[in-house]
């Protein structure tokens, strides 16, 4: 067996907000693997700013996978725990090699586009005018679950345009998610979230920065907005540290990026310990290309969770991998009559 790999730069449609910035771009890694005439790719989407393997010897790294590939890839993933989304490129590429057909991993069903996965339609940052614009494409094209980004711009504005929608459309029309991610102070969170609970808010996402265990937790107990954890989970990776997050914060909701927190098997281990606290959770991909996606999509399917997923991500770039996946009135299909187009 043989290993290599390729840097590729996602360049965004549109310059994306969040709080931490505008994102104009997305640095990406795909591994390759061959072995007697099989071939299989998995992508590590490395997530500058915000991965904790946001290193410096990140690309050292792939050239350690790639010298070392002959050693199988549960010896490979227990090498790079500090590297999640090495990690999960290496899930992805030895599911691809052992498939019969490329880039077809896990889930029958979702591949032959007889399942479909509701996911929620994501409203960028930006002036009132561009969010105001992203929502109403969104509603137009048959979203029903909104999940609005917040925190970057004045709050009383991010607030008009939720109870514009909420005038509009009701909670059981509309749900509304929205991810502040760790904007919010401790100090001024819960005032924030008991005026967006007047809005029927189904959820909101890390509203203060991760770390503050205590803080998160007495807000988890006392806010009527249902709280998420995503950010908080970053970092993570041993089993007892896991159950301490949890114990001690006792989320609703845990979000899951496999590219953050370790690929499959990351996310299954933290998606098992939430269920033992009596917190649900839904699957978000992190501005993978549609070769990250497409594996998160299929292992999104194999879990069977009815809550609409953060998967509506890949029409976000000039330069994305053509492939068969396809939104269409808020639901994410593979069309099987597509065909892929890459070369790596």
């Amino acid at each position: 067996m043989k290993a290599s790999y390729h840097k590729y730069d996602l360049v965004f449609k549109r310059p994306s907000g969040t709080s931490r910035g505008v994102l104009r771009t997305k640095e990406t890694w795909f591994l390759k693997l061959e072995d007697e005439g099989n071939v299989g790719y998995g992508e590590c989407g490395l997530f500058r700013g915000l991965s904790i393997d946001d290193t410096p010897d990140y690309e050292l790294k792939l050239k350690w996978v790639v010298a070392n590939i002959h050693k199988g890839k549960e010896v490979l993933l227990a090498a790079l725990k500090d590297y999640p989304s090495i990690q999960f490129g290496i899930e992805q590429a030895f599911l691809d090699l052992a498939s019969p057909t490329p880039f077809e991993l896990l889930s029958p069903e979702f591949i032959r586009g007889t399942k479909e996965i509701p996911i929620n339609g994501l409203i960028w940052m930006g002036d009132k005018a561009f969010m105001q614009e992203q929502i109403r494409e969104k509603l137009a094209s048959g979203f029903t679950t909104i999940k609005m980004k917040i925190g970057a711009i004045d709050f009383d504005t991010e607030i008009s345009l939720l109870k514009a929608i909420r005038e509009e459309f009701s909670a059981d029309a509309i749900t509304l998610r929205v991810d502040a991610n760790g904007a919010f102070s401790p100090n001024d969170a819960m005032s924030k979230l008991q005026r967006l609970s007047e809005l029927d808010i189904h959820s909101i996402e890390q509203p203060i920065k991760q770390g503050q265990w205590q803080e998160m937790a007495a807000l988890c107990e006392n806010s009527p907005v249902p709280i998420a954890l995503d950010e908080e989970l970053i970092g993570i990776f041993d089993y007892e540290a896991k159950v301490r997050c949890l114990e001690t914060i006792r989320p609703q909701f845990i979000i899951l990026k496999p590219s953050l927190v370790g690929g499959f098997q990351g996310s299954t281990e933290w998606i098992e310990l939430a269920a033992k606290q009596g917190a649900d959770n839904w699957i978000t991909s992190a501005l993978e290309s549609n070769i990250g996606l497409n594996a998160i999509a299929q292992w999104t399917a194999t879990l069977n969770n009815p809550l609409p997923q953060g998967l509506g991500t890949g029409s976000l770039f000039t330069n994305n991998i053509t492939s068969p996946l396809v939104v269409k009135s808020g639901q994410l299909t593979y069309n099987p009559a597509l065909r892929w187009e890459f070369n790596m």
